[in-house]
């Protein structure tokens, strides 16, 4: 029989210390098998060397089948029996005091970090699993100053060098860290957080959408991790891309435009950054995308975004002389491009001008382009939630 035992720093439970005194081989977490004490002559392996015949025990961090080695396991055909103990997220959230029953948490190692970058920016409440170099530091540069959040950073929780940490980013990045397990990226004006029925981030709320966007965010396919540019739009787009979850910035050229668009953000309740300036030279200081939307664009304009996009690219046009421009625009850049012409009336009314929507899709994975580093003007950072009284 194999039997996952999850370690939390606490003493082990009597039936944990029989099954080891018993076990042919105990493996697991190479820090929790230095952490708790081994019977004398225990013969400690790999995982590579479980009999499934054999007594085993496997020692793991927290809650073994939360991003634990109980997947591993069932992937190798094994059936484990699992003793959990506390996650290590849940203890990160019992150290800092909040609740997380509305916490999104994503793994740096599983995504990577750029992934669970954009998770931040577009969620008040997220708990990181880190990575190697997938840490506070890393979070922190990539978040501040577009994304200003409220960083908890806890090392060996449970163990003898436990540490939690209330820090700002701007500190996270110069403060030495021992080998953090969870980051809390929180905000710091709504880290509390809601009553739900339903765990992880709440549902955002409906926004009336017309058919043409409805195609255009199905091509845009925004999910969890992503970042999504609302390009020369009225923010429609960014905001529906924020409720799927994505990270979104909605550029627009007007101060007018990026006001109003601020204030439909506000009243459907989601997180999306507005960003003013004139398109391609504003894209050099936007974060990497992975879809981007563009209204009625030039051919410079999409050859630009082609070039920083790591996925697709949808652009619309009222004007059946600029959709041949902009289907080689986007095929000179190497993309897959076609476009459709979609004209939703209602039944009982006149025909309206049809519109052109143009997908380009890279037919091949994109890297990420490094961004160009410039001086910054100080900003006011949101205050740190309160640490909880002693």
């Amino acid at each position: 029989m194999i039997t996952v035992v999850g370690y939390d720093g606490a003493p082990l439970p009597e039936e944990a210390r029989r099954l080891l005194a018993a076990a042919d081989l105990v493996t697991g977490d190479a820090r929790v098998l230095a952490a708790v004490d081994l019977p004398s002559g225990a013969r400690v392996g790999a995982l590579e060397d479980i009999d499934p015949d054999a007594e085993t025990v496997v020692l793991a961090a927290g809650d073994p089948g939360f991003f634990g080695v109980v997947r591993t396991l069932r992937e190798r055909g094994h059936r484990p029996r699992v003793l959990p103990a506390v996650s290590v997220v849940a203890r990160a959230f019992a150290r800092a005091g909040f609740p997380w029953d509305d916490a999104l948490v994503v793994s740096a190692g599983e995504g990577g970090l750029r992934r669970a970058v954009n998770a931040c920016r577009a969620h008040p409440k997220v708990a990181v699993l880190t990575a190697p170099d997938a840490g506070p530091a890393e979070l922190a540069r990539a978040l501040f100053p577009q994304s200003p959040r409220a960083f908890v950073v806890c090392e060996d929780l449970g163990g003898p060098a436990e540490r939690v940490v209330h820090v700002r980013p701007a500190e996270a990045t110069t403060r030495p860290w021992n080998q953090p397990e969870v980051v809390l990226v929180l905000d710091a004006t709504d880290a509390t957080g809601v009553v739900g029925w339903t765990s992880g981030p709440r549902p955002f709320p409906e926004i009336p959408t017309s058919e043409i966007a409805a195609v255009v965010l199905a091509r845009l396919a925004p999910r969890v991790g992503d970042l999504v540019w609302d390009v020369d739009g009225d923010g429609t787009v960014a905001i529906a891309c924020a409720r799927a979850g994505a990270a979104a910035v909605a550029v627009a050229r007007d101060p007018q435009v990026c006001e109003t668009i601020r204030g439909d953000i506000r009243e459907h309740g989601v997180k999306v950054a507005v960003s003013r300036g004139e398109p391609p030279t504003v894209f050099e200081h936007l974060p990497v995308p992975d879809a981007v939307f563009l209204g009625d664009p030039t051919p410079a304009v999409v050859r630009a975004a082609a070039s920083r996009v790591l996925r697709c690219i949808v652009a619309t046009t009222t004007d059946e002389q600029a959709v041949r421009p902009i289907l080689n625009a986007l095929q000179a850049e190497k993309f897959t491009a076609q476009a459709v012409r979609l004209q939703a009336t209602p039944f009982d009314a006149p025909e309206t001008t049809p519109t052109f929507v143009i997908t380009g899709e890279r037919t091949a994975p994109a890297t990420e382009r490094p961004r160009r580093t410039r001086a910054r003007r100080p900003q006011t950072i949101t205050p740190l939630p309160e640490e909880p009284s002693a």
